[in-house]
């Protein structure tokens, strides 16, 4: 029973993480209906970009983010203003073209730049110590952290949206474009704010991410489908619906592995179809 329990616990903290992967690409779609194929390789990318800081500046992982959160906004802004913005509209097909080829460009600098060599970010012995909550169950500082994190950036963006002008310009923008343009709303500068803040919470996510395990310019893929599956089971644009699909999946995966070390990710791939089978809008679905 208490290998069980922490087997349950140890999944909900990496739904942590995940959540954090999923939370970008939750308000892309939720402001521009945008699907963003380059999410997971522009996780790696931040990844990567905090590596050079931390190298460069001889910093900790963590004060990086005091670097790499600003640079992925801006990054997402001006990627969002003076690309993406052109793809938008009834056909969903000419974003999901863009950032598939957006995608490659990516690996490919990466591989270029870093060669396929998997990195890793240090903290100094601090994302391995744990502490014990009884009955041999051992509880890890850093995931700790991570799902900390993610509660707190779930409910800033339910309280961006609900209590500022920039939240209520986001929903405007993403109920009715046009009518929030005919309130004098400028769409394209609201949808590269928004792309800003997505790519914001990527910094978050790709530091813990590099924190917590390796990775290589090939891993974005991977990140993509772990971040669009929580999505999904959680509920399309939904934050608190990102949040239980990220726990959800990581639980899924905990207990899979906890079975056949060969089934860990296949039970979040089980999972996710199996809500898409039994319920298609998801957990939590987008009521605003």
């Amino acid at each position: 029973m208490i290998g069980w329990a922490n087997t349950i616990i140890q999944g909900v903290l990496l739904g942590g993480l995940y959540a954090l992967f999923a939370m970008g690409l939750s308000l892309a779609f939720g402001v521009m209906r945008l699907v963003n194929i380059a999410h997971g390789d522009l996780i790696v990318l931040a990844a990567f970009l905090a590596l050079l800081v931390t190298q460069i500046m001889g910093v900790s992982p963590l004060v990086a983010l005091v670097i790499c959160v600003p640079v992925m906004f801006a990054l997402g802004y001006a990627l969002q203003r003076g690309l993406l913005n052109f793809t938008l509209g009834t056909d969903i097909l000419p974003p999901l073209l863009v950032t598939f080829g957006l995608s490659i460009i990516v690996q490919n600098g990466l591989l270029l730049s870093f060669s396929a060599d998997p990195r890793a970010l240090r903290l100094g012995g601090f994302e391995t110590d744990s502490f014990h909550i009884g009955g041999g169950i051992a509880v890890g500082y850093f995931p700790l952290l991570v799902l900390a994190v993610a509660i707190g950036l779930t409910v800033a963006l339910e309280l961006l949206f609900r209590r500022t002008p920039l939240g209520r310009a986001f929903r405007a923008t993403s109920d009715d474009p046009e009518a929030a343009q005919l309130m004098g709303v400028n769409n394209r500068h609201v949808y590269a704010l928004a792309m800003g803040v997505a790519l914001a919470i990527v910094a978050v996510a790709a530091v813990f991410y590099g924190i917590r395990t390796t990775f290589a310019p090939t891993d974005g893929p991977d990140r993509l489908l772990f971040a669009f599956e929580a999505v999904i089971i959680g509920g399309l644009g939904s934050f608190w619906g990102t949040l239980a699909g990220g726990i959800t999946l990581g639980v899924a995966q905990a207990i899979g592995f906890r079975l056949d070390p060969g089934w860990g990710v296949l039970a979040g791939h089980f999972t996710f179809l199996a809500v898409l089978l039994f319920r298609p809008q998801g957990f939590f679905p987008r009521t605003r």
